[in-house]
């Protein structure tokens, strides 16, 4: 257990490439199915405590964009996990550290630990919102660790879908149910319709007025959508 080094609030490392949403959570507080979901993962026997590290806004995006590095299969999670390599070796050097997220494959269960950090509250179209962010914000590395930093504070503010009386993201939707809802199968039939408004964005998303100013920019929109529409495309040909 280490008790120096710098917390991930404080890193010049973490905010100067975009990783500028941080979470640090003690395992011995985690409810019992959460901490059981991780050692399932990695066993945590040797660490103290778990972090959780997004992005927010359009910063991480910029900064992989100015280091010309945007090539591969998976630029934003190299470059985030080198990110967060860089906080442990230069910041802590002294703390020892595991990579969960996205190294590990499995099930880690991060909207589980986004809630618990106030980051994630349940939309209509079914992606995280929070008053700070909106729902430009997403997960990029979730780290095992013998660090013994104060936890975060859960972030403030209720779901802003709450107190959204016009619910734009709904009439935006094309496959909007009777019942005012957005059916998971029927957003993904729609988006791989030849043509579709949906294949490259959600028309729901954008429509959300919250923390509008942290929408992505378009590059990194049709980035983010062309993966998942080609994962939806792969899944419906097994």
């Amino acid at each position: 257990m280490k008790t120096d080094g710098v917390h991930p609030n404080d890193s010049a490392i973490l905010a100067h490439h975009g990783l500028n949403l941080q979470a640090v959570f003690d395992l011995c507080a985690l409810p019992a199915d959460l901490l059981a979901a991780i050692d399932t993962e990695q066993p945590v026997a040797g660490y103290r405590q778990l972090l959780l590290f997004a992005h927010g806004g359009r910063d991480l995006w910029q900064a992989i964009a100015d280091s010309g590095d945007l090539t591969g299969e998976h630029p934003i999670d190299r470059f985030s996990v080198d990110t967060v390599s860089r906080y442990f070796d230069e910041e802590n050097p002294a703390s020892r550290y595991r990579l969960l997220y996205p190294l590990q494959p499995g099930t880690l269960p991060l909207q589980q630990l986004g809630k618990l950090a106030g980051w994630h509250h349940a939309s209509p179209f079914r992606i995280g919102v929070n008053a700070r962010w909106g729902s430009w914000f997403a997960y990029r590395a979730a780290v095992l660790a013998d660090t013994a930093f104060t936890p975060t504070l859960v972030m403030d503010g209720a779901s802003p879908c709450d107190s959204c009386m016009e619910k734009p993201c709904i009439a935006a939707c094309p496959v909007v149910s009777s019942a005012g809802e957005i059916p998971l199968q029927a957003c993904m039939d729609e988006r791989l319709k030849p043509g579709s408004r949906c294949a490259m964005s959600c028309l729901a998303r954008t429509a959300c007025p919250v923390m509008a100013v942290a929408r992505y920019e378009p590059e990194q929109i049709a980035y983010h959508y062309g993966r998942s529409l080609e994962t939806i495309g792969n899944y419906r040909r097994r």
